[in-house]
């Protein structure tokens, strides 16, 4: 049980103390007011993602003892001095962007999320595996009321990255939009497609997916394991405009970039297991790209939530309370979740 000290606050947090360490539920304090231009956030749900690793595996140079989590809903506790957006009381949810520094390049263009100097929520500092953390104000987006926390929690990370990168694609209504995998990040990517006007295709191994792309609304659903050549499939429906990539499969990937329409893009959300092999000849004559495409800031987060409410898009999720965080961790590295695990804290 959470509880307020003398001048402190007290609250549970699951840390992993060194690099590739296990998972282990903690004591933390913090102050009674949080640092300038800071909240102080009690967390509600959190989103168990694959990224998670990375902090887990100091991939992301992370210090330690080090909370992870970057898929966080919550409500605002505190708030330190300079913070004039937010108040007490306030539904917040954090995603991967944990600040700006709003003085490089890129930030005075507004393009907050390539920030020099960006952090990483769960990595730069203490993330959502916990009953409260402390980030910037900048950082925190402003969740619908129509939202649960748990609904609300996976589309900080899993819905802002494949939200944003269809919006940002340059496909129009009506296009063939394919996307690779059904999992935490596809099965989010397949319900924005299909809300978004695009004639949505789903590429997964196993016609047991089937039955559920079409719950998700999808258009056509492509077994990769019973079909001899995936590219020439999605070539009969004249190409796709767009493949979403939401693997970590090189090879899945390659398998399908054939299948692109003249300019047609291959977008890049998973961190894949090797660098792609591209037939760059093919790609030059029908003047084809690859982009990768990061999550967003904080106002990329409201649109992804708001868009979430407005059409009945919904994160399928399984919910862990948080004393058995290395259980919904190990759950999720193991391929096994259906498909998003969110931790819960009370």
């Amino acid at each position: 049980m959470c509880i307020v000290g003398e001048g402190i606050v007290k609250g549970r947090a699951v840390v992993v103390s060194a690099a590739g360490g296990g998972l282990q539920l903690v004591e933390k304090e913090y102050a009674a007011v949080p640092p300038a231009g800071h909240v102080r956030v009690r967390v509600r749900a959190c989103g168990v993602c694959h990224s998670d690793s990375l902090t887990v595996l100091g991939h992301l140079g992370n210090s330690f003892p080090r909370v992870p989590g970057h898929e966080v809903a919550g409500v605002v506790d505190a708030v330190g001095p300079g913070v004039k957006r937010l108040q007490k009381g306030q539904r917040v949810g954090l995603g991967w962007h944990g600040g700006h520094c709003n003085v490089c390049p890129a930030c005075q263009r507004g393009d907050f999320i390539l920030c020099s100097t960006h952090q990483v929520s769960g990595g730069s500092f203490d993330g959502g595996y916990a009953d409260y953390l402390e980030c910037p104000e900048n950082a925190l987006a402003l969740i619908p009321d129509e939202l649960k926390d748990v609904e609300a929690a996976p589309l900080l990370c899993a819905g802002i990255t494949t939200f944003n990168s269809l919006r940002n694609s340059g496909a129009r209504p009506g296009d063939v939009v394919a996307v690779v995998g059904v999992g935490g990040l596809g099965h989010l990517a397949v319900q924005y497609a299909v809300k978004s006007g695009y004639k949505t295709v789903a590429i997964a191994r196993g016609k047991d997916k089937a039955a559920l792309v079409k719950q998700l609304g999808a258009h056509v659903y492509i077994d990769s394991t019973a079909t001899p050549d995936v590219a020439k499939e999605l070539l009969k429906l004249g190409g796709a405009q767009v493949i979403l990539a939401t693997v970590t499969n090189a090879e899945a990937v390659e398998a399908v970039v054939g299948g692109l329409a003249a300019n047609g893009k291959l977008m890049i959300n998973g961190v894949l297991d090797r660098p792609l092999s591209l037939n760059t000849l093919a790609m030059i004559g029908k003047r084809q790209s690859v982009q990768g495409w990061p999550s967003g800031c904080a106002k990329d987060s409201e649109d992804t939530m708001q868009f979430s409410a407005l059409t009945g898009v919904r994160p399928m999720i399984e919910t862990v309370p948080l004393d058995k965080a290395a259980e919904g961790y190990e759950r999720m590295m193991s391929g096994k979740a259906r498909f998003r695990v969110v931790l819960t804290m009370e």
